[in-house]
């Protein structure tokens, strides 16, 4: 593979560079106050007023590779840029390119139908609605996405709905518009990966009731957000169904793969500016008579996170550049691998930088507490280290057979 990106790439990268100087990170606290005055649930002035500067500037819609609906660029050069993004927590929605959207977005996409792409896919791509993604269940081990109780019932020219959903990101935003929801349509199907379907299910449906919305680590996402939902006799069109009964699976592979990648990405971005808060907080404090910048651990800590940056890096270009030649099921191994490897890796760096900036850095005075709660999440969002050690002790099994 190549390492050096092509011009077009380049000049994204310091065009991003750029806006974040300019624009994002100055306007990280302000996020944070307006969120933090009033009703926690309602959009931001300030978050707005980025996406407006974002899609002057051109910079939007950077994802969707091999889609005449995003910015024409592939997985590999996406990477960069997402990366850029990762930096900082509200960069990701200003350019209109954070998760579940996106992955929301892909599959509407690839499996929506002409009328489903017109009604949801492109007010999504405008940024005039959000979204939601419903799959995981609190009453089974969700890492098997089979286990999965949620059902859909034909009726007629509709489908009925019934089952409990939690962390379903996106729901707590008012303007969540739609929702993609894995459940069961045909229980009975001896092919384990046959029972399940994806179905669009309007956020204004009769019988969807939010239990609660839920923390992570103590940070709740507001106002984007993750619940605790109950589907309680949710009507809609059989139109609705993606793809066709029985074939969520195959859904949930074609949107995870990017999804997974794209967390990657950010995470490595998080790192950097973790390790480079690190790096200004060691060299600027004095313990013990000389710079925490100058002892062996800290010197040793800091040579670490760069490596251990710099390794998942290249296996996450790798990982991108194998998904744009050979395909994501191909490349199946290398993105369940770096899907381990880039949250433990920005945990680890992370923790290292809250060390070094002491009380500080369990605060909310920098961004490394929130970062970890997110760099944590990501060790079981797509999928835990889990499932991904056994896929990929599978595949290499299976080379030696």
């Amino acid at each position: 593979m190549e390492f050096e990106f092509p011009p077009r790439v380049r000049d994204l990268q310091a065009r991003l560079q750029a806006f974040m100087q300019e624009e994002i990170y100055p306007a990280e606290a302000r996020f944070a106050e307006e969120v933090a005055a009033g009703d926690r649930w309602q959009p931001t002035a300030v978050m707005e007023a980025l996406k407006a500067k974002a899609r002057a500037a051109g910079l939007w819609n950077l994802f969707l590779p091999e889609s005449e609906y995003g910015a024409g660029l592939s997985n590999l050069d996406y990477a960069p840029l997402c990366e850029i993004l990762g930096r900082s927590m509200i960069a990701p929605e200003a350019l209109n390119c954070s998760a579940p959207d996106t992955g929301n977005m892909e599959v509407l996409v690839r499996y929506g139908t002409e009328q489903q792409k017109k009604h949801w896919l492109e007010p999504l791509l405008a940024g005039e609605i959000r979204s939601a993604f419903a799959m995981t269940e609190p009453a089974v081990a969700s890492s098997d996405a089979t286990n999965i109780e949620t059902r859909i019932t034909r009726d007629g020219d509709h489908y009925v709905i019934n089952g409990r959903k939690w962390w379903t990101s996106g729901i707590g935003d008012p303007r969540c518009r739609i929702l993609i929801l894995m459940g069961k349509s045909d229980p009975d199907n001896p092919d384990r990966h046959r029972q399940q379907s994806m179905i669009l299910v309007p956020r204004d449906t009769p019988g969807i009731r939010v239990v609660r919305m839920l923390n992570i680590m103590g940070y709740d996402d507001a106002p984007h957000g993750h619940a605790e939902v109950v589907f309680d006799n949710v009507r809609v069109p059989a139109g609705n169904m993606l793809l066709g009964e029985g074939r969520g699976f195959e859904i949930a592979q074609g949107r995870l793969g990017p999804g997974r990648i794209h967390h990657c990405m950010r995470l490595i971005g998080l790192a950097e500016r973790a390790l480079e808060l690190m790096c200004r907080r060691t060299q600027s404090r004095v313990a013990f008579g000389k710079r925490i910048s100058d002892y062996d651990t800290t010197l040793e800590r800091i040579a670490e996170s760069r490596m251990l940056i710099d390794q998942a890096r290249l296996l996450t270009l790798k990982a991108a550049w194998m998904m744009d030649t050979v395909g994501n099921k191909e490349a199946r191994a290398e993105i369940a691998m770096i899907k381990v490897v880039a949250p433990s890796m920005a945990c680890r760096v992370l923790d290292w930088a809250i060390q070094a900036h002491g009380g500080g850095g369990l605060s909310d005075d920098f961004p490394l507490a929130y970062g970890y709660a997110l760099a944590r999440a990501l060790r079981f969002a797509d999928g835990p280290d889990e499932v991904h050690r056994a896929q990929i002790a599978r595949l290499e099994l299976r080379k030696h057979r």
